[in-house]
């Protein structure tokens, strides 16, 4: 018979397991949800998100919930088999048919699947399907206490969490609530068949000279008697088939066939080349039937991670289809905590934004989920690269031989469905746990290279990241790179600087330095690092529920921002830096102002390193994005609007960039005195791979008149190097000569054209005055329907000119700097002439 399922998605009721009283049982809208949801939806739950309902919805996670569904028997022929698959419970899962157990689940990474076909009632019967999802918080401590000896070290949430497979963030994170969620997460189905394609793996392996390429499609197959079957395998590109074959099904139930590509069409990530995706596809036959067809598509890409002593230390980039490439991006969380809610949409919006921002890479951090398939996809056709963190973070993990024995079973589900996707690049152990070690004193010797020996210790999960994944991403995704953890260097200290990745809290966290010295703190690759703002005004007003709770320091607003310590920190580096305000429009503002900056500083000097034998191989902010409306170090908020820090990565990621940059001068240390000297650089980076020759201006404007203090330097036909960085020119500022304070304004013309900009200021920004600048935003109508052209000039420089953000308009540019004489247009799409003009403010307005 031919392959047939249906989807469980309707026809659900729920209830709390301890609730006997008539009407307890709520429908439920549709699976996969989670309880928040279907409690909201029946008016039993107020949304969690807004003011302090977090607190209200806290029993919701101390319950045990039940989920029914009733189905009519379907059709099955004889020798046919029927299964229930699930491909998410969350977490602690009992599934009874007709009042029998048939599973038992303990994992939220793992799908599940089980033959029901001797189980279900005979022709035409009603069946009833009962899961019970025990509570998952309680059952963590249940679990911590069988375990007393060892130590649960960690940071954030309660470290019972370290014991469940479950998403690590529902704990409570310093940017997250504690929701922990429970029910039907992923879709549920039946599945009736004789036999099924059960996996299908492309393999792509890419000469060097990329003329030709070898596919091997691997297709596994769940069949009780193979005799007589045949594998047809199609290789398609663009919808036209390049080639067809037929393997009989082999005893082993592995059928294999592999197609030479010539001149094959590469994957690229975006920016580089296109994006280019073949599809693979089996079809099981027998006797002519076709009992079942399964297609993938994947893309033809090679992908290193370059490790290599150099005069900094050892290397740490990513080289992609032999072009080294500097990995600018962010980590990504889940960008909900009602996971079922995130639309596959919604997906793609977001990478879709990565994309319009230049970003190259995106971390699927390790406290979340392994993604969504619409993510990767997303990520495949828009050309973004992933790190793929294993679901560990902060945290030292328990490794009683059950939760071994789930890990392994969940590394082989998710990297069997997640290795056919060409963006990603690496797997990453976890993160943050060796810092945990560090810093909490637990054993580990590098020397010792005996595993049994970790499982002894007192940081006993060594064993998962060091021997346990990197055997089994070895066994079922040989080609692609593995690295212990992030951070992590060859077993040094997980913050030294020359090797692998590093976390560099010391902005923020930590030592709290200015941000104006970020560059100078990065390492060989910065896979952590950020600043807070406040989101959009319009989210703030979504989660006040009061007028009385719109000022920067209420309760609320301080309830929605869960980083310890934010208050102190915040006001730390507003006070260091800007003229403070108290109003919320203004104040918000401010932090928006000091994150923008923040990241101009560290992402401009860290892309200037890439050309130093790529002393910096990539930087990935935290965060591109919210799980809820929140305060948090998100570069867009929870419903994708982006903060102006957005914008100003954009610029430094784009294909050539120009960098000028004063030395830092400490005003804190020197008591306010200022420089009597001071040295300037000017460079331009490239991520172009031929070279190109350009023109450069360097100019010296007064912050108080607008004025030039000097004549314009002119640097005609300049060679700008492929793939790295160009040293321009360098000089002092005599500030008894030059006394007024001024910025310094650099300009690149390549072919005629400004491709590039780059202004510095004298800092710290709270020393200027920034009245009567003399700002004009002219709107005009742009060369499509929808679109508005923004004309802007002034007569000061003008620092942080921030449009406002509406729904369904997207801004070409934003937080920018205008000097005088260098008018800039920003295209505005989405915005018609009827509508008002968009609202805007810089510092000091």
């Amino acid at each position: 018979m031919k392959f047939s399922k249906q989807i469980l998605s309707t026809e659900w009721t729920f209830k709390d397991r301890d609730d006997e009283t008539p009407g307890a049982w709520m429908p439920v809208a549709a699976v996969p949800s989670t309880v928040q949801q279907d409690l909201i939806a029946n008016k039993k739950l107020e949304d969690p998100y807004i003011g302090f309902n977090e607190l209200k919805a806290r029993w919701v996670n101390e319950k045990v919930w039940v989920y029914r569904h009733v189905f009519q028997r379907p059709e099955i022929p004889t020798g046919a088999t029927v299964a229930l698959v699930f491909d998410g419970l969350d977490t602690f899962a009992s599934v009874k048919l007709n009042g029998d157990i048939i599973l038992e689940s303990s994992n939220m990474f793992l799908g599940y699947r089980v033959d029901i076909t001797n189980a279900l009632g005979p022709a035409k019967s009603t069946n009833v399907l009962e899961i019970e999802f025990d509570c998952a918080q309680l059952k963590a401590i249940e679990l911590r206490k069988k375990d007393p000896d060892h130590k649960w070290h960690g940071f954030n949430g309660d470290m019972a969490r370290l014991g469940v497979r479950k998403a690590q963030y529902h704990w409570g994170w310093d940017w997250g609530p504690v929701i922990m969620t429970a029910g039907i997460w992923r879709e549920a189905r039946l599945e009736v068949y004789s036999a099924r394609v059960e996996d299908l793996w492309p393999q792509t392996k890419l000469s060097s000279d990329h003329k030709t390429a070898t596919v091997t499609a691997v297709a596994k197959i769940d069949q009780p008697n193979s005799e007589g079957s045949v594998a047809r395998f199609n290789l398609t590109l663009l919808g036209q088939e390049i080639a067809q074959v037929d393997v009989p099904v082999p005893a082993d139930k592995k059928a294999q066939a592999s197609f030479e590509v010539t001149d094959p069409k590469l994957w690229w990530p975006h920016g580089y080349g296109p994006q280019t995706l073949y599809e693979v596809s089996v079809s099981l036959l027998n006797d002519g039937n076709d009992l079942h067809r399964v297609s993938k598509k994947f893309g033809i890409r090679s992908a290193e991670v370059i490790q290599q002593p150099d005069k900094h230390g050892k290397s740490f980039f990513f080289r992609i289809n032999g072009v080294d490439i500097f990995c600018g991006g962010s980590c990504w969380i889940p960008a909900d905590n009602l996971l079922p809610s995130i639309t596959a949409e919604r997906y793609r919006k977001w990478i879709e934004l990565m994309v319009a921002g230049g970003q190259i890479m995106s971390r699927v951090w390790g406290g979340g989920i392994y993604e969504d398939d619409a993510f990767y996809d997303a990520c495949d056709e828009l050309g973004v690269l992933v790190w793929q963190d294993f679901m560990f973070g902060c945290g030292n993990y328990p490794v009683w031989p059950e939760l071994l024995e789930s890990v392994r079973q969940e590394t082989v589900y998710n990297v069997e469905r997640l290795r056919h996707h060409p963006s990603i690049v690496i797997y990453v152990g976890n993160n943050e746990d060796y810092q945990v070690q560090e810093q909490t004193g637990l054993t580990y010797n590098y020397e010792d290279k005996d595993p049994e020996s970790w499982l002894k210790s007192d940081f006993p999960a060594r064993y998962i990241y060091e021997k346990l994944l990197p055997e089994l991403v070895s066994e079922y995704s040989p080609s692609t790179f593995y690295h212990p953890g992030s951070p992590w260097g060859d077993g040094k200290v997980s913050s030294d600087p020359t090797v692998g990745d590093i976390h560099q809290w010391n902005v923020w966290h930590g030592s709290q330095e200015k941000y104006q010295i970020f560059d100078a703190l990065g390492g060989r690759f910065n896979s952590e690092f950020g600043m807070e703002a406040f989101p959009q005004i319009s989210t703030v007003d979504y989660f006040l529920e009061h007028k009385k709770d719109r000022h920067p320091q209420s309760q609320v607003m301080d309830f929605h921002n869960k980083a310890d310590g934010h208050e102190r920190r915040l006001a730390t580096y507003l006070v260091e830096n800007l003229r403070m305000s108290t109003d919320l429009e203004t104040y918000a503002y401010l932090t928006q102002v000091v994150q923008a900056e923040t990241m101009m500083f560290g992402y401009g000097g860290w892309r200037r390193q890439w050309g130093d034998e790529r002393k910096c191989g990539g930087a990935l902010l935290w965060q591109i994005n919210d799980c809820w409306p929140t305060i948090s170090w998100a570069i867009a908020d929870y419903f994708l609007r982006p903060k102006p820090a957005y914008y100003t990565v954009k610029r430094v990621m784009k294909p050539v960039v120009i960098g000028v940059r004063r030395e830092h001068h400490d005003w804190s240390v020197v008591h306010a005195v200022p420089p009597q000297k001071s040295r300037y650089e000017m460079w331009v980076a490239s991520s172009r791979q031929e070279v190109l020759h350009g023109t450069v201006e360097l100019r010296f404007i007064s912050v108080d008149t607008g004025k030039d203090l000097r004549t314009p330097a002119i640097f005609k036909d300049v060679l700008i190097t492929p793939n790295g960085t160009s040293e321009i020119t360098s000089g002092v500022i005599d500030h008894v000569t030059e006394s007024e304070p001024h910025v310094l304004a650099a300009r690149l013309w390549i072919d005629g054209q400004i491709v590039a900009r780059d202004i510095d200021w004298p800092q710290p920004l709270k020393y200027l005055e920034f009245a009567d600048r003399g700002l004009q935003v002219k709107q005009q109508p742009g060369a499509s329907a929808g679109q508005q052209l923004l004309i802007i000039s002034s007569q000061k420089p003008v620092k942080c000119l921030v449009f406002e953000e509406r729904e369904n308009v997207r801004i070409s540019d934003s937080a920018i700097d205008v000097v005088p004489g260098d008018e800039q247009v920003v295209e505005v799409t989405g915005l018609n002439e009827s509508d008002s003009p968009l609202e805007y403010r810089y510092l000091g307005q």
